[in-house]
C-alpha cells in the first residue's frame, strides 16, 4: 500500500514515534479518504494507534502515536499542559536582522477560497510561536520554531506576518522556486513525558532529503 518508507525514531508498549515524510497526511482526509495516511500506513504494521497531534501533510518530522487509551489520555494532559516542546526547523525566504523574535498574532483558520490561516486581531485566536535565528544563508535563513500554542498552519501564517515566509510555501507569499518542491518546514524535535512513568523523552528527526539539499544548495551560495 505504502510508497513511503516511514523510519521509526522509538517505540514501546505505550508510544510509536516516527519520521513522518512530507506528502503524506496523517490521518485520513475528508475529500480523499482512501488516500495513503500515516496513520493507516503504520496500523498495517503496529496495530491500533491513537492519534495525539497532527503535522499538516508537506511537512516532514517527529510525530507521536499512542498504541492504547490509557496512553492516548495521558499524552493528552501533557499537551493541554503545555508539558511537550515541539521544535520545528524553516528555511525562509530573507535574511532576518534579529536573533530571536515572538510573534504573538491572533490567527484565524480557514479565511477565503484557499483556507488559509490569517492573522485577525478582532475574531482570531491566540497565538504564540517563539523564534531563534541558527543560521544566515544567501538571501535566505534557517530558523529555529517553538511554538506554544496549537493553531492550524502557526508557524507558517506567524512567518508571513513577520515578513520571511518559508521557502517553497506559496500558499502563505513565498516566491516560486526550483529548490524545493514543497514548504521547507520540518518538525526537528519532540520532547514528551513519557505516558505511563513519566520520564522526559526527547526524540530527533534528521532532516529528509529535499530540505537537506535546499539548505545544501544556499550554503554553497552564501561562500561564494
Amino acid at each position: 500500500m505504502s510508497t513511503f518508507p516511514v523510519e521509526v525514531l522509538y517505540q514501546d508498549g505505550a508510544i510509536l514515534v516516527v519520521n513522518k515524510p512530507s506528502g503524506l497526511a496523517t490521518i485520513a482526509e475528508g475529500w480523499a479518504p482512501e488516500a495513503p495516511n500515516l496513520r493507516r500506513i503504520l496500523e498495517m504494521t503496529w496495530g491500533r494507534l491513537w492519534v495525539v497531534h497532527r503535522l499538516d501533510k508537506v511537512t516532514s518530522g517527529v510525530i507521536v502515536f499512542a498504541r492504547h487509551a490509557e496512553a492516548h489520555r495521558a499524552l493528552n494532559r501533557a499537551f493541554e499542559q503545555r508539558a511537550v516542546v515541539k521544535r520545528y526547523h524553516a528555511i525562509v525566504c530573507g535574511r532576518p536582522p534579529w536573533q530571536q523574535i515572538t510573534a504573538r498574532q491572533p490567527l484565524r483558520a480557514g479565511v477565503g477560497h484557499a483556507k488559509r490561516t490569517a492573522v485577525d486581531r478582532q475574531r482570531g485566536e491566540p497565538a504564540l510561536t517563539r523564534f531563534r535565528l541558527r543560521e544566515q544563508l544567501a538571501g535566505h535563513a534557517l530558523l529555529e520554531a517553538v511554538p506554544e500554542t496549537g493553531r492550524t498552519h502557526q508557524i507558517r501564517a506567524h512567518l508571513l506576518a513577520l515578513g520571511f515566509p518559508i521557502l517553497g510555501d506559496s500558499l502563505y507569499g513565498a516566491p516560486a522556486t526550483s529548490l524545493i518542491a514543497r514548504p521547507a518546514l520540518h518538525a526537528f524535535s519532540l520532547s514528551i513525558p513519557h505516558p505511563l512513568s513519566g520520564e522526559p523523552l526527547v526524540f530527533q528527526a534528521s532532516y529528509p532529503s529535499d530540505f537537506m539539499a535546499a539548505l545544501q544548495a544556499l550554503r554553497r551560495e552564501s561562500a561564494v
